[in-house]
């Protein structure tokens, strides 16, 4: 019989719906009845991609003998992370304060009061290896309730006061300074693996946020050597396993230091991040390839992980048919079948596919030379060999269109979506290519209606119709960053409009008036142990950061010193983080790095429907230029942008372009030729273009 979680629209909760175990979602059901009867609770925490989740469930939650212990001494609660994102922060904290480190599944036992006494992540489900087992943590913990009530009553006590106070940032603030990026900079030069590219050793994660910092310091200080350190990075990461060279995207991190073998499991959210640092890095260098991993990476989005509706996926996972990366990889036999012997050959040869495999005898496709060495050592023209490549690359791709498919979260969340949305707007001007607009479009619009409450509020996710859980900090702010970037794309005021109203809510019901910054949780939104402010990035960029670009952003668009004003306060409470821990507060550093400027409020007059008007705006959208706003002086314009755009319009027939700072503007640029010439004494960059 199914437990209560087949009621649930969470994937990951679904998992569950058939384990012997008497599940729970998280709410008053579950809450209530352990005060009633006065049990401990189990709260099981993960998500529907998570390898080692599925793996606890199958030794244990499957586990008739382990439910029975689990249903007669406890109520158990399964959370999905992505759903619940404030629960997960907060006991993940206290799982990391306990045994000093966390991931998922995180398992939790709580008292009916929510303060949390012992935790851990997996278990197995019998002791082994050293590891403690499944059934001997269950009877450990409800011997410690039933015969040593008060010890655990005090260690719950006393792990939740250290909780609470690892998670309040103190009431501290400094002064945002450039030498905090310089500071981030020599970090991440020092980590930076000059052999491999990225940051640090095994296991490697793409750090998406410090890639955009280094850039746009390069380009600032005209400092080469940050520029090779994205480059190296960006090469390294196109070429390796982590890339899907049939399907195009990313997997989640590389488990060693090379970028060979992946875990397999895609997320919307590096997608979109990393489809915006190469975007990045094309406009910075020119270089080709990395405009075409731009387009390949939101390809895959928009065939394999975008609903009908228009939402984006979360989440795509890492097995199948129970095998972690069965779907990605290939035996060279098989290549061989599909290719033919002697495009097979080349095409195995290029992509590193052996008789011995890679990676658990097969292949794990990659690129150790580039298209251009190996095309000499094949004595082949490169144009030709490439040709050839491709379509050995369309070919494989349609056959493993028929293996059975890695499971995919098709909920769809807010926040990872703001991320795609601004993905999408970035590379549909930088490429001028509409359809990634009018996704972005379709995506924003679905939003809009969606997940939208009737006084206006965001809900936070939503699955097959129906949408749930209350709008949180990074739901309001990715998504106001999303709209903003989308306005400038398409100069469509009603995205303005909407991000206004995002960064108003975020002003009224999250900030933290006395200290700065802004509570991940609105002050209406259920009450946990805690209400929780953070400063650094985790995978995703920090809420907070995100905030203040929209914040600066609309501040410049709209002339509001309410929203610099608040910008700059978080700004300053970020300060003691970032001097202690700088390159983990990438995100805030971008926002520093456009507070500090020099950045300019840059309007475009004319009639788009004009040619050199368009080309105008498309020259704008293709260059690398983060530290600036970009306005459509219309006829009809927002009422919001009316104080940046007053007294503004086209001289003559050609399109005229207004660059200001501080609301202080210099003297217009008429037609295409002044203006490009205009842009270029702005932000240099051409020391970057056409390096190979």
């Amino acid at each position: 019989m199914p437990n209560r979680l087949a009621h649930e629209t969470s994937p990951y909760l679904l998992q569950h719906q058939g384990n012997p175990v008497d599940w729970y979602p998280w709410g008053p059901e579950a809450l209530e009845r352990a005060k009633r009867e006065d049990k401990p609770i189990f709260l099981s925490i993960g998500y529907s991609a998570c390898h080692w989740c599925h793996v606890m469930e199958h030794e244990s939650f499957e586990n008739a003998a382990i439910a029975e212990k689990l249903n007669t001494s406890f109520v158990s609660i399964k959370v999905d992370r992505e759903e619940r994102p404030d629960l997960d922060q907060l006991y993940m904290n206290a799982v990391q304060m306990l045994t000093g480190r966390g991931g998922w599944p995180m398992s939790v036992f709580l008292t009916p009061k929510l303060k949390p006494f012992y935790g851990g992540t997996y278990w197995p489900p019998h002791a082994k290896h050293g590891m403690p087992g499944f059934d001997q943590i269950l009877d450990a913990v409800s011997a410690a309730w039933t015969n040593n009530r008060v010890a655990a009553d005090e260690a719950a006590e006393n792990l939740t006061e250290e909780l609470v106070k690892s998670v309040q940032q103190p009431n501290t603030t400094g002064e945002p300074e450039a030498n905090l990026i310089q500071s981030a900079i020599l970090q991440l030069a020092r980590s930076y693996d000059r052999m491999y590219g990225g940051f640090g050793g095994a296991p490697k994660f793409p750090a998406p946020m410090s890639l955009r910092l280094l850039l746009r310091h390069g380009i600032r200080a005209h400092d080469a050597s940050a520029v090779d350190m994205v480059r190296g990075t960006l090469d390294h990461m196109a070429a390796g396993g982590i890339y899907d060279h049939l399907g195009g995207g990313f997997a989640r991190y590389s488990v060693d230091a090379r970028w060979l073998v992946p875990h397999f499991e895609k997320m919307l959210y590096d997608n979109s991040q990393l489809a915006v640092a190469y975007l990045e890095a094309f406009q910075v260098t020119g270089k080709e390839q990395y405009s075409q991993t731009v387009r390949e990476t939101l390809d895959y989005v928009l065939r394999d992980m975008t609903d009908p509706v228009g939402g984006f996926y979360s989440t795509e996972d890492a097995d199948s048919e129970g095998i972690e990366g069965k779907f990605y990889t290939w035996k060279k036999s098989e290549i061989i079948d599909v290719l033919g012997v002697e495009a097979g050959e080349t095409f195995a040869l290029v992509y590193d596919a052996s008789e011995e495999g890679n990676f658990e005898h097969a292949n794990i496709l990659n690129l150790p030379k580039t298209f251009e060495q190996q095309a000499a050592l094949l004595g082949r023209p490169p144009a030709e060999l490439g040709q050839e490549l491709a379509a050995s690359r369309a070919k494989l791709f349609e056959v493993r269109r028929g293996r059975i498919h890695p499971h995919k979260d098709d909920k769809v969340l807010v926040a990872w979506n703001g991320l795609m949305i601004e993905a999408l707007a970035l590379a549909g001007g930088a490429l001028t290519e509409p359809r990634y607009l009018d996704a972005a479009r379709k995506a924003a619009g679905f939003l809009s209606t969606d997940l939208r409450q009737s006084d206006g509020r965001l809900f936070h996710t939503w699955r097959k119709g129906k949408a749930k859980v209350d709008g949180y900090l990074d739901d309001y702010a990715y998504l106001a960053c999303g709209l903003i970037a989308l306005y400038e794309a398409t100069f469509d005021a009603r995205y303005l409009d909407q991000a206004i109203q995002l960064v108003d809510t975020v002003l009224e019901r999250f900030g933290d008036s006395k200290a700065g910054g802004f509570f991940y949780t609105a002050d209406d939104q259920e009450t946990l142990l805690v209400r929780i402010k953070e400063f650094a990035d985790n995978a995703v960029p920090n809420a907070n950061a995100m905030a203040t670009m929209a914040l600066l952003k609309l501040g410049k668009l709209t002339g509001r010193e309410r929203y610099v004003e608040a910008a700059t306060k978080t700004l300053e409470a970020s300060v003691p983080l970032i001097e202690r821990y700088p390159s983990a507060c990438g995100q805030m550093l971008l926002a520093l790095d456009f507070w500090l400027g020099p950045s300019y409020e840059i309007v475009l007059a004319g009639d788009l429907a004009q040619p050199e008007v368009q080309q105008v705006r498309n020259d704008i959208s293709r260059r690398f230029f983060p530290s600036k706003v970009l306005a459509y002086a219309s006829d009809n314009p927002s009422p919001w942008l009316e104080a940046l755009i007053v007294g503004k319009s086209p001289l003559g027939d050609a399109p005229t372009l207004y660059v200001c700072e501080g609301f202080t503007c210099q003297a217009p640029a008429r037609g295409q030729e002044e203006i490009a010439h205009a842009l270029d004494n702005l932000l240099p960059q051409g020391e970057f273009q056409g390096e190979n």
